[in-house]
């Protein structure tokens, strides 16, 4: 399995931006299919948006989508996730995730479609 290390987390006012970063080591990154979750207190973990293998398909919440990007640079394995106009509802703790290419669908929203996972950063957004 590919080991998954998220990074980029903070504490921030609303309307701000964050850029996340996820490195992964282990396996050939482009074998993978990307994805970032997000888990609020209290809540279940949710999804946020995915990047396919070679970086030309993205998915994401629609809530999210205009807000969030998703990109990734294989050759330096790190999977990005750029947050702009930040709310407090955004505060959770955020983690990326990998999905086998070849075995699993596209898009891939389902935790239960993610077979690597990294600790996840948190992000806290005041008002």
């Amino acid at each position: 399995q590919v080991q998954l290390v998220e990074s980029g987390g903070g504490l921030v006012q609303a309307g701000a931006s964050l850029r996340l970063f996820c490195a992964a080591s282990g396996r050939t990154f482009s074998n993978y299919n990307m994805g970032w979750f997000r888990q609020a207190p209290g809540k279940d973990r949710e999804f946020v948006a995915a990047i396919n293998w070679n970086g030309g398909r993205t998915d994401y919440a629609g809530s999210l989508k205009g807000r969030f990007t998703i990109s990734r640079d294989n050759a330096k394995n790190t999977v990005y996730l750029q947050m702009n106009s930040l709310k407090p509802e955004d505060t959770a703790v955020y983690s990326c995730a990998a999905s086998t290419a070849s075995r699993n669908p596209w898009p891939a929203r389902r935790t239960g479609e993610y077979n690597s996972w990294g600790q996840g950063t948190q992000v806290t957004v005041s008002s």
